[in-house]
This record gives structure tokens, C-alpha cells and sequence, in this order.
């Protein structure tokens, strides 16, 4: 199948869907596929990867809140490289214009929609609900509701990786919602890397010894990850038990993230660890992964941790909760740095013992999904 993703929320310097899409066009063609991927960018350029997989450019405004993405502004620029493209499938990555602009391409072709991102949760819930009701917050959210069930109409498939998001679109009423969980690299995690060596290393980095509880934080320093709650949190705990915390991100939200830390010589943040068989022995040889989010649509951290046979620590709403069930670890209350404390000392209360490595792996996520679109085209022929 020829696959098109028009993916509003690429870049190269991006975080989870930049690696989203490139896992997507090593993948893609490995299971028999070409793959485009339409992203907007400075000037018009396409950027070929393999026969039968690239990325073409359109040219587009630079995005004002984050100066690292664009936005997808010509609508008959995207019609028209679609219909250069001729695809059998279409993928709109976020539910805003590409979606809308996707929906408008005239062309008897499936189209479903990634859900790579969580409005609601990452700000009309946390911004409204220290004040008001969720019940509250969805009946002013309404038109936005709306526009989420309009596009499950125009869609065939509204696509989630995680069970809370799936079940929160369902009971708003959009139609069309599947789940299809994301996963890690194959071979590339495992509990086998534990590195106690590198362990040390990483707790005197902290200003600790090798007898001290050390967890790690990844992703991106951005308001909605709630990093200054996980940096009070394990403060707070660190009062009971000696805690190391090793974060390892970058983002607008650096100035508030150092802010917080004010100088606590046991949390240290470093620029994202880019080679990846050096992050697999990092994430290995942690005793727990925190995390602060409950905007997550899958939690890529999550899932590399879980596959690195260490526990998670997680919100207990949106993707990453779904990485802390079924022995991967606790959950705590969203937003509440006590309860994330309380959670955070309970974790290490025993002895580190490996958890319940999940298996899925991306390869597994891709398979799953292509062999959907394989079915949508059948029927969309038949009919």
C-alpha cells in the first residue's frame, strides 16, 4: 500500500512523533509499504530515505508558541501533493487543520486519524480543574467535543495508544475509536543491561552513593509534563530515603524546570541521551522511571522502562498509567505532588527487583495497524 501521513506535528528536532515517524518509514517499508510523510517546514524539499520512503516538505509558517514546528497553512498545496502521491491510505497526525484539510481531499480513499496528542488533557483539564469539575470543563468544551465527533464521522479510523484515551473519545461520543498501543525498539531494551558500574556513575553525578535509590525522568521540558510536581515530589521523599533524580530532556519549559530544581545537588538535568544502546543501560540501570504527565497518548518512557524491566511511577490518567498496571509499577493521583511523594517512598520500600518487561514491540504496532488499513481498502474497493 502506498501510505501518506500528513503530519502537522513533525520535526526534526521534535520529540515523540519525530520518532514516531521515523520508526514509521524504516518499518513501513520492511512490511511491504511506501510511506510519505507531508510535513510542513521552511521551503519546499523532499527528503528521500529509501525507494520507498521519504518526507516531502511544503512550505508553511513557522508555529508562534513553539518556534521549533510549523503548521500546515495551503490547503490545495497538501491536496495537491496528495495527488501526486496517489495513496491507498491517508494519515492525519493531530486533529486540527491537517485533519480538516485531509477530510476536504476529494478522493475515494481511507483516511484515519492519529491521535498523537491530548488536547484536553494537556490543557483545558490542567488548566480548569484545580477550579471546576471535569463534567464542568467538557460541557465548555463542547464545540470542541463537536469538532472531535465531526472527524470521527469523516474518518474511518480514529486511531489512540492507550486504553484512557480510547475510552474517554468513546464516552464523548466520537465514533470509529481503535486502540493500537504503540511499543519499544526491538532488541534494543532489556533488564539485562543493568549496569551497576554506570549506576554508581549516575548517583555520584547526584552527589550520592551507590547504596542510594536512583530514578530517571525523560521527555520533553514542556509545561504539561509537570516536571517541577515530580521535581516536589521526590524532594519531598528524598527527605525519608536518599533518591538520586537524573532527568534527561529539553524543551521551552528548561528555565522552570531549573527553577525548580534550585540547585538540590541530588537532581541533576542533562541534555536527552541520544545514542541509544548508552540510553538502554541508563534506563536499565535506574530503580524506577517517574513520571509526571497525564497527557500521554502512549508514553514511549514509560514502555522503554517497562521493557528495561524497571518500574514505573505514573499518573494514574493517560497513557503512562496504562505502563504502571499489571505489576509495571504504582500509580498516584494526577497533579498531586504529595500523593506522587507518598507513591514514590512506597516503591522503594523493598529491595530493586525486576518487573514484567512488556513485549510488544513497534514492529508488533505497525503490523497491527497496516493490516487495518489493509481492510479499510478492501472494503472501500468493494463498496
Amino acid at each position: 500500500m502506498r501510505i501518506v501521513d500528513v503530519c502537522a506535528f513533525y520535526s526534526p528536532r521534535g520529540g515523540g512523533v519525530r520518532t514516531y515517524v521515523e520508526q514509521k518509514l524504516a518499518i513501513g517499508p520492511r512490511l511491504g509499504h511506501d510511506i510519505t510523510i507531508l510535513a510542513p517546514g521552511d521551503r519546499h524539499e523532499i527528503i528521500e530515505r529509501s525507494p520507498n520512503a521519504r518526507i516531502e516538505i511544503l512550505p508553511s509558517p513557522r508555529f508562534p508558541l513553539d518556534r521549533r514546528y510549523w503548521y500546515f497553512s495551503d490547503e490545495p498545496a497538501v491536496h495537491g501533493a496528495l495527488e501526486r502521491a496517489q495513496p491507498d491510505v491517508v494519515e492525519a497526525s493531530s486533529p486540527w487543520r491537517s485533519a480538516l484539510f485531509s477530510a476536504r481531499w476529494q478522493a475515494a480513499v481511507p483516511r484515519t486519524l492519529i491521535m498523537h496528542a491530548d488536547f484536553l488533557s494537556a490543557y483545558a483539564y490542567r488548566w480548569l480543574e484545580p477550579i471546576f469539575k471535569r463534567s464542568t470543563i467538557d460541557r465548555q468544551m463542547e464545540l470542541f467535543w463537536a469538532h472531535l465527533r465531526q472527524l470521527g464521522q469523516q474518518f474511518d479510523r480514529v486511531v489512540c495508544a492507550s486504553h484512557d484515551l480510547s475510552s474517554r473519545l468513546i464516552a464523548g461520543g466520537v465514533p470509529n475509536v481503535v486502540t493500537y498501543p504503540m511499543g519499544v525498539e526491538p532488541e534494543v531494551f532489556s533488564p539485562s543491561l543493568r549496569d551497576p558500574v554506570l549506576r554508581a556513575r549516575l548517583l555520584k553525578r547526584c552527589s550520592l552513593p551507590p547504596s542510594a535509590h536512583l530514578l530517571l525522568a525523560v521527555g520533553r521540558l514542556a509545561p504539561e509534563k509537570r516536571w517541577p510536581m515530580v521535581i516536589e515530589a521526590v524532594t519531598a521523599a528524598a527527605r525519608v530515603r536518599p533518591i538520586g533524580l537524573v532527568m534527561l530532556g529539553e524543551g521551552r519549559d528548561s528555565r522552570a524546570v531549573l527553577s525548580a530544581i534550585a540547585g538540590n545537588p541530588h537532581i541533576r538535568l542533562f541534555e536527552p541521551e541520544r545514542d541509544r544502546p548508552t540510553f538502554a543501560r541508563m534506563v536499565a540501570s535506574a530503580d524506577a522511571l517517574v513520571h509526571g504527565c497525564e497527557a500521554e497518548t502512549f508514553c514511549m518512557a514509560a514502555a522503554e522502562a517497562r521493557a528495561s524491566g524497571i518500574p514505573v511511577i505514573a499518573p494514574d490518567r493517560g497513557g503512562a498509567a496504562d505502563h504502571a498496571a499489571d505489576g509495571g509499577g504504582w500509580s498516584y493521583r494526577a497533579a498531586d505532588s504529595r500523593a506522587a511523594s507518598a507513591t514514590i517512598l512506597r516503591a522503594l520500600e523493598k529491595p530493586f527487583a525486576p518487573v514484567p518487561a512488556l513485549a510488544r514491540t513497534i514492529d508488533d504496532h505497525f503490523t497491527d495497524l497496516f493490516a487495518e488499513y489493509s481492510q479499510l481498502r478492501s472494503r472501500r474497493r468493494a463498496a
